[in-house]
């Protein structure tokens, strides 16, 4: 029997989807729904779906439903969606302000309604080796970046619409902090004013982390480079060092330097993982929902405050 699944957001993040979506065998695309006719009419024609209006889609009750849409349309789309009661794939972040993200995630909880997020690196096999490398260790030091260029749509340079880059981006490696190093209690940070006069979004942030074990962190984000320099996190235990990207892990201790790829690919990955659970399957271990996503996105908008304002910004839990 197949997963009955429908889309809406036909940008580059929800093509990708709509593509990894549609090479599943148990899955029929029931349809493309986005603003722009000529973007939802082009995804829909390399899929062959056909292009329906987000009303119409919800109408038809498919078993789930990918929100592939931009940080500041958030909010009335999953109002829609909780409110016909269809299960819901959400890509990060969860929206481009706390109030939102903190309203979608409340209405999901009253619901009851399986959700997912696009948190993918949850889903390599190196991060799950990183955990096993330090678990039974405490981590003293953890230090986070995303450096790299800003991204062509003019929404992600706005703040009001993006979030900025911690929140929009840096989302991914924040998200594995937690995970890695566990819960952060506050941050305090600054930033490099942007200096372009089309971008709202600073030029680079940094912060200091004081987490719950104890253990100190940073984080650092710029988008001032010609393209995707470096994302990825480091972790310092006693007599142990971890370093994490998308596409690679470094373990060093006193008696070993070794590095390895994932063997998964985790976009492909996070969508088999919802698709199973609409199916009746257990979620998988680095499914995250939006009760999770939440958690991660308040220390994403504590930094970005934290940042914005240089003072010291408590994490919500």
């Amino acid at each position: 029997m197949s997963v009955r699944v429908g889309l809406v957001g036909a940008g580059a993040v929800g093509a990708r989807h709509a593509r990894v979506l549609a090479g599943f065998a148990d899955v029929e695309l029931l349809g493309i729904a986005d603003p722009v006719p000529g973007a939802a009419r082009a995804l829909a024609d390399s899929t062959g779906a056909p292009v329906v209006p987000v009303a119409e889609l919800l109408a038809a009750r498919p078993d789930g439903v990918w929100l592939c849409v931009p940080p500041f349309a958030h909010g009335e789309l999953e109002v829609q969606v909780v409110a016909a009661e269809v299960p819901f794939f959400t890509e990060k972040p969860l929206a481009a302000d706390l109030a939102t993200a903190v309203q979608v995630a409340a209405l999901v909880a009253a619901s009851g309604l399986p959700t997912a997020t696009g948190y993918h690196w949850r889903h390599l096999d190196t991060v799950a080796a990183a955990r096993a490398e330090l678990a039974g260790r405490v981590p003293r030091l953890v230090a986070a970046r995303w450096w790299g260029g800003t991204p062509p749509p003019a929404w992600w340079r706005d703040p009001a619409r993006s979030g900025g880059q911690l929140v929009e981006q840096a989302t991914h490696v924040l998200d594995l902090v937690r995970v890695l190093a566990g819960e952060v209690d506050e941050v305090v940070g600054a930033a490099a004013a942007s200096t372009h006069d089309d971008r709202g979004v600073p030029d680079a942030t940094a912060a200091v982390l004081r987490m719950a074990s104890g253990a100190v962190g940073s984080v650092s984000t710029s988008c001032v480079l010609p393209g995707p320099t470096a994302a990825g996190l480091d972790v310092v235990a006693d007599d142990l060092v971890v370093q994490l990207t998308e596409t690679s892990l470094s373990v060093r201790d006193r008696g070993r330097d070794e590095q390895r790829t994932p063997a998964v690919d985790p976009r492909v990955a996070v969508d088999r993982a919802f698709v199973d659970v609409l199916a009746g399957g257990v979620p998988a271990a680095g499914l995250v929902d939006v009760a999770e996503a939440l958690r991660t996105h308040r220390l994403a908008w504590a930094l970005a405050e934290a940042t914005r304002t240089g003072s010291t910004v408590r994490v919500a839990r």
